[in-house]
């Protein structure tokens, strides 16, 4: 019973003209009176913002807010994996042999996730990483490793949930919400970052160009929470064995180490 009222809830606001003037207020004027108010809820660190809250002109400007300068370190031995974003690590595993993983008791397809044959074939038995950024985080988006943009790519139309209700009672977020995927190839194989949509909004916007990236580089940006999914290929990363979900990180930190292929 529930689970069928939740999906009606989120199918009546989650449609075109409810995301469009969510989107149109969040990006007004109008929407500056309640940044104090946003940020007081969701104690936000305005110690680490690079501007002082007044000077944030609409509620979208604070969501897409940049840090200070040196509010995060990027561990810079060659091997590390590091967060791509400020959030919480909700799940971790294998991806097993019929390219599946288990999150919050649903079964995924990664198949269907990435809408690729060939790009599914290479995550069979690897690893994956949930991690969820809730309002209260930072939303840019940085590259885990070095490595090549060898592929990207866009899926999916709506954006569902992707909070704990969301994952528990929603209809397959991970793999149906609006998403792009990015396929980076590092030296010991290939990692794949999904980018997932959240509620209401399906903004994810990118902000790097070029065909490779740097360990910390800024990718994207989320309007509003969302998550990220780290495809691995098998054998290729080991994850720190302090770390087990749920656990709170922030972007540049230290989360695994490639091993392998050279």
């Amino acid at each position: 019973m529930i689970q069928s009222i939740y999906r009606m809830l989120i199918e009546l606001t989650n449609g075109k003209w409810s995301s469009a003037l969510l989107q149109r207020f969040a990006k007004s004027s109008k929407s500056k009176r309640v940044v104090p108010s946003f940020a007081k809820t969701y104690k936000i660190n305005q110690e680490e913002m690079e501007k002082p809250l007044n000077e944030y002109p609409s509620l979208h400007e604070f969501f897409i807010r940049n840090l200070k300068e040196g509010s995060r370190l990027i561990d810079q031995h060659p091997d590390a994996v590091v967060s791509p974003v400020d959030a919480v690590i909700e799940d971790i595993g294998e991806i097993e042999k019929n390219r599946t993983i288990m999150v919050k008791g649903k079964v995924y397809s990664i198949a269907e996730m990435l809408g690729k044959g060939d790009a599914t074939a290479r995550y069979d038995q690897g690893t994956y990483m949930i991690f969820y950024l809730s309002p209260s985080h930072y939303h840019r988006i940085h590259s885990p490793l070095s490595g090549e943009v060898v592929n990207q790519w866009t899926l999916g139309e709506k954006s569902y949930p992707v909070n704990k209700a969301g994952l528990k009672y929603g209809n397959l977020p991970l793999a149906k919400n609006f998403r792009t995927i990015t396929e980076i190839k590092h030296k010991a194989g290939m990692a794949a970052v999904v980018k997932v949509g959240a509620m209401f909004v399906n903004s994810i916007e990118p902000t790097h160009k070029g065909e490779r990236l740097e360990k910390g580089e800024e990718m994207a940006y989320f309007t509003f929470g969302s998550t990220i999914v780290m495809l691995f290929e098998k054998d290729t990363f080991a994850l720190l064995p302090n770390i087990s979900s749920p656990f709170h990180i922030k972007y540049g930190e230290k989360i695994g180490v490639l091993k392998g292929k050279e």
